[in-house]
């Protein structure tokens, strides 16, 4: 006779459902549904690790921005302002320091001003 539910199988469907943990309904107990389930969490999964980099992104911008209109500047003419002058800070430091350091920060916008002003005579 052979044996259709042996230990392997039990192990392997016990790792399953515990991946599919707090879903609702047969999605959580019904191993055929649990495997579709698990697909589908892991596409999203593997999608929203590359989103969530595009948002933090665009979060940073945000706050640049912010931080470069109160100061009279856009935030286009900052960036290409401390791309002339060499300055190689990513958009994440320039956000915490906007936050945190703002007279840092205004020094920073002093020096992309420059390289402007520079760049325009």
């Amino acid at each position: 006779m052979r044996i259709s539910f042996s230990v392997a199988r039990h192990k392997a469907h016990k790792r399953l459902f515990r991946e599919a943990k707090g879903q609702r309904g047969g999605r959580k107990n019904q191993i055929r549904l649990v495997k579709e389930t698990i697909v589908r969490n892991r596409c999203f999964a593997f999608r929203d690790r590359r989103v969530r980099k595009r948002d933090f992104r665009s979060l940073w911008i945000t706050r640049i921005n912010a931080a470069c209109q109160i100061r009279g500047i856009a935030y286009s003419r900052f960036i290409h302002g401390l791309d002339l002058a060499g300055v190689k800070l990513n958009r994440k430091m320039l956000s915490e320091l906007a936050i945190h350091q703002p007279l840092v920060f205004e020094e920073i916008l002093s020096v992309a001003k420059e390289a402007l002003a520079k760049s325009a005579a």
